[in-house]
């Protein structure tokens, strides 16, 4: 970028920065949103996919198989045709939150099978239910065997958001894709959010390593994560 090019995107940055700001808020609400959805749809699956169900399976493998791109679209362009419209924020959240749901029902299905079967058993030799076994030793034991996993999910959903831009969300990079056109400082607008992200995934990965780290301690487990 040259020294003019600079000159004139520093000023317009600075007046952008408010919008910015909403924009980023915009980011991080979607990724909340979005993780909380998947969250519910990972176990929900997840759980249910113990069943061995087909049809679990197939949705399961759907949502995993079929890009996220085009099911964003097509809920804000084809389900309208059907007489259904979602508002563009419901669209992306919806959007995000089946399609790493079903990437994070793996994680919670595998993570259920990994606890050794002799937990179990003494489980039920001590007369616990199928729903309290689950509660008080399968769970707590998967659970921190899913938290790394969970984590890069949860990166990788931050960094689809951008996708919801294309479907008229003012996230952060609508935002900053705004700045660049008006200032055409196309190198400064986009090294500017790729920090921006960069910044944000960071926190995230920390504050899921600090959730391990208690899980791990609550159960006794040593060793911290990487």
């Amino acid at each position: 970028m040259t020294d003019s090019g600079t000159t004139a995107f520093l000023p317009a940055l600075g007046r952008a920065l408010p919008a910015i700001g909403e924009g980023l808020l915009v980011t991080l609400e979607a990724t909340a949103l979005g993780a909380a959805l998947a969250l519910l749809v990972a176990f929900a699956l997840g759980l249910a996919a113990r069943s061995r169900s087909r049809a679990v399976r197939v949705t399961v493998e759907f949502l995993r198989g079929t890009s996220l791109y085009v099911q964003l679209f097509w809920l804000f362009f084809a389900l309208p045709m059907l007489g259904f419209r979602l508002e563009p924020m419901a669209c992306g959240v919806l959007a995000l939150g089946l399609n790493y749901g079903a990437y994070g029902a793996e994680v919670v299905r595998g993570a259920v099978a990994a606890v050794p079967a002799a937990q179990t058993e003494a489980a039920v030799a001590l007369g616990m239910g199928p729903g309290l076994r689950l509660r008080r030793i399968v769970l707590p034991q998967a659970y921190v065997l899913m938290l790394p996993p969970f984590k890069n999910l949860l990166v990788q959903l931050l960094k689809s958001t951008p996708l919801l831009s294309l479907v008229t969300v003012a996230d952060l990079t609508f935002r900053i894709d705004q700045l660049r056109s008006a200032t055409g400082g196309t190198a400064a607008a986009y090294l500017l959010l790729l920090l921006v992200y960069f910044g944000v995934a960071v926190l995230l990965g920390a504050a899921m390593n600090a959730l391990e780290r208690r899980a791990k301690a609550r159960l006794g487990v040593t060793g911290g994560s990487a």
